[in-house]
């Protein structure tokens, strides 16, 4: 069934996915700040005494509602506290990952003591903006992070600058992992899927691991809003059917519970975040379990997955005001088609019908609340794949679809990248007005 000739294309395919999915442990805004205080500390001699940070709006809105791995609390001084006292300076999205008891009981104190102050970082172009500046008795580091989470442009101390990226020179020098998307299609990533050998994208199975492990979680525990938990509780008091449809609701939304209340696991991210890994992630297992496919199998339908959820975010900002599980989930119902069906025009249709559904949800901030999103954009996937396997679809001659699912795609990153803009400004202030 699976070609095995080489094609130029495949490994910058791999690459691709190989810097968007990556372990995650907490919601990666609040982490991008964690990760900016252990960086500081780790160039700084002596216990830390107080911590000034400052964060770009969307980083804000992102960090304000969302519960810190272990800690029990919400919001970004708790993160830049846990960050500075217990992280890893090392483990990039995981650095809060062998935080002790005692260092977050040292990180509570430090915030008790009004010791952590975080602030809007103003002006501030960049979406994505993060500086922690952590101060002990015999000086200060200051480290800043730049358009991705983990993108450390600068690391300065009181005796000097110890590192500075020269963004410009960098680029010039060495091509991102994700120029490819930019010449790519939806056809050629679907060709890609049938054709790799299985070797090649073995690696993708972690996502199935990690994300599998936090559902499991989730349904354990009564984490964030428990909305898998509840909905299972309600399969066995009748009021929900206890069928596949059911199964990939209740199984993604207990991965993002987890993850947005706080439990020690990582997901297994996508594009920055870990709901949008859980949402490639999740509905596709749950399909391949049912269908009794094999690793080959579910390994090529999370790479197509995991792969279409990069390439439709590729063409958005970073953040925004358009809740990015509803491009996740477009991967997955690409996963999950290709599972049932494997041809193109029926992944097409489900994609074309999930932008026809679900494209005006808004991102109002990282919070318990994400995991309706997913699970709202969990159902849509499989409804538009349903939709599909019985050849219907939301047409071209409807709103923002077009006949061509590319120029859906299209179409909608427009609507984020441009018009959305305003809504975001709105959101944040709205955020804004609550946290005073």
């Amino acid at each position: 069934m699976f070609e095995t000739t080489a094609n130029p294309l495949w490994q910058r395919f791999i690459l691709a996915v190989q810097e968007e999915v990556k372990p995650a442990l907490g919601c990666t805004e609040p982490i991008s700040l964690a990760l900016a205080a252990a960086v500081a500390v780790s160039e700084l001699e002596g216990p830390v005494e107080r911590i000034d940070a400052w964060v770009s709006p969307n980083l804000m809105k992102n960090g304000m509602g969302v519960t810190v791995p272990g800690t029990g609390m919400v919001g970004l001084p708790v993160a830049a506290a846990l960050g500075a006292l217990g992280g890893d300076a090392h483990a990039g999205l995981e650095v809060l990952k062998d935080a002790s008891a005692e260092t977050i009981a040292e990180a509570k104190n430090l915030l008790a003591a009004g010791k952590v102050s975080v602030m809007l970082q103003e002006p501030c172009e960049d979406i994505l903006f993060s500086r922690a500046k952590v101060y002990s008795a015999s000086g200060w580091a200051c480290v800043t992070i730049v358009g991705g989470h983990t993108n450390i442009v600068r690391v300065e101390t009181n005796k000097g600058v110890v590192f500075t990226q020269d963004e410009c020179r960098q680029h010039e020098e060495q091509a991102s992992p994700l120029d490819v998307l930019a010449e790519t299609s939806l056809e050629e990533i679907l060709a890609f899927v049938n054709a790799v050998p299985f070797e090649s994208i073995r690696f993708i199975l972690d996502a199935a691991k990690l994300n599998g492990a936090l559902s499991q979680e989730g349904l354990r525990g009564a984490w964030g809003l428990h909305i898998g938990a509840t909905m299972e509780k309600q399969c066995a008091r009748g009021l929900l059917a206890n069928d596949l449809s059911t199964a990939i609701l209740i199984r993604t939304s207990a991965a993002s519970d987890a993850r947005m209340g706080g439990a020690t696991l990582p997901a297994m991210s996508n594009s920055g975040s870990g709901n949008q890994g859980i949402t490639a992630t999740v509905p596709v297992m749950v399909v391949a379990e049912h269908f009794g496919a094999d690793e080959e199998r579910l390994a090529r339908a999370l790479m197509l997955s995991h792969l279409s959820a990069i390439y439709i975010h590729y063409q958005l900002p970073r953040l925004s005001a358009l809740c990015a599980a509803t491009t996740a989930a477009m991967g997955a119902a690409a996963g999950m088609a290709w599972l049932i069906d494997g041809r193109y025009n029926t992944i097409a249709m489900a994609i074309g019908s999930m932008i026809g559904d679900v494209s005006g949800m808004i991102c109002d901030g990282a919070s318990n609340s994400c995991a309706m999103k997913v699970s709202t954009s969990a159902s849509s996937a499989w409804k538009a794949v349903l939709m599909a396997l019985d050849d219907t679809a939301v047409t071209g001659n409807e709103g923002i679809v077009a006949h061509n699912v590319e120029q859906s795609i299209s179409n909608l990153c427009a609507l984020a990248s441009r018009s959305m803009q305003q809504t975001d400004k709105q959101i944040i202030e709205i955020m804004a007005s609550k946290a005073h």
